[in-house]
């Protein structure tokens, strides 16, 4: 049942793994690409500016999916965690509730081991 709340740290690292070689890959790609185009610099630096544009939306697309997911995995480990403590408290009470029954019972035998001893 925990382990349904829990995310597991290699999926974190492997999203984030793919997210850095999304970005780099973009980038190695485009600097490629310009390089080896036969072009006018003009033609090139417009080029670098709409390639530079389009890499900033695509990594803000993939930061915001990231920060969804991490909220959800957030969201999902806080109630995780309520309906563990909820689950503590009750075990905890129930201890309790035991102990002092033992100990009610361990007082009542210690009166009547007392009142029989002196009723002797």
């Amino acid at each position: 049942m925990d382990n349904e709340y829990q995310v597991p740290e290699h999926r974190k690292s492997n999203f984030f793994s793919v997210l850095v070689g999304m970005l780099i890959g973009s980038l190695a790609g485009a600097v490629t690409m310009l390089l080896l185009a036969p072009q006018s610099g003009e033609d090139t630096r417009s080029q670098i500016q709409e390639k530079g544009i389009e890499l900033r939306d695509r990594t803000t697309a993939m930061v915001e999916d990231a920060m969804a997911q991490m909220r959800q995995d957030r969201n999902l480990l806080t109630i995780g965690g309520k309906r563990k403590a909820k689950e503590l408290l009750q075990q905890g009470q129930t201890l309790v509730v035991e102990q002092l029954d033992r100990v009610s019972d361990a007082a009542q035998a210690g009166k009547k081991a007392i009142q029989s001893s002196s009723g002797l």
